[in-house]
């Protein structure tokens, strides 16, 4: 999953270690999720949003390409 951690970082002044620190996490998961390498759990994904004060998807941008939502399922249920 992409993401704009490094930007993040970047902006804030703050190493790789620093902000694993602060989000309990060590700096080869930062270095891992900021390399594409790896997904972080939801509460992780969920704790880095509330600690950079942004939404999650600032910070994330999942390749997500779906080819049915629920407004489709919504219009072709039988009333």
């Amino acid at each position: 999953m992409r993401n704009s951690l490094r930007e993040y970082r970047d902006r804030y002044g703050l190493s790789q270690r620093e902000l694993a620190e602060r989000v309990s996490v060590t700096r080869q998961t930062m270095n891992a999720i900021e390399g594409d390498r790896y997904d972080p759990s939801v509460e992780l994904v969920f704790k880095l949003a509330a600690f950079f004060e942004c939404p999650v998807e600032e910070l994330f941008h999942p390749d997500i390409d779906l080819e049915t939502t629920v407004s489709d399922c919504e219009r072709s249920s039988p009333d």
